[in-house]
């Protein structure tokens, strides 16, 4: 499998970018290798041919062709938000990061009247 880090100069985090900043970059990273992952999963599969998917059209080459095309994609489609699995992980995760300019806000209930 391909390593982790992702090939876009985009995606990559900053030691000078707000915690906010960080956590839209983390979003967009772990949503490219989830479907990075669920690319590979579905390349494995096989639908009956006889010895699977991979000798349609085999060789290493076209193994790793279709490795970075899927990394390609899959950072693409990351960085564009087509997907929206970023987005939601984020919109979940800011109430646990600070925006950079003021402390982590606390969710609190509504306290009930008496």
């Amino acid at each position: 499998m391909s390593t982790i880090l992702p090939s876009s100069a985009a995606m990559t985090v900053k030691a000078e970018q707000t915690d906010r900043e960080k956590l839209h970059t983390v979003a967009k990273q772990f949503e490219a290798v989830f479907l990075r992952e669920m690319l590979g999963a579905a390349r494995k599969t096989s639908f009956g041919e006889e010895g699977g998917a991979g000798d349609i059209s085999g060789g290493q080459a076209m193994d790793t062709f279709r490795q970075l095309q899927d990394e390609h994609f899959t950072d693409a489609t990351a960085e564009t938000g087509t997907i929206g699995l970023a987005k939601m992980l984020e919109a979940q995760m800011a109430r646990f990061v600070s925006d950079g300019s003021t402390a982590p806000q606390e969710t609190t209930e509504p306290k009930a009247d008496k």
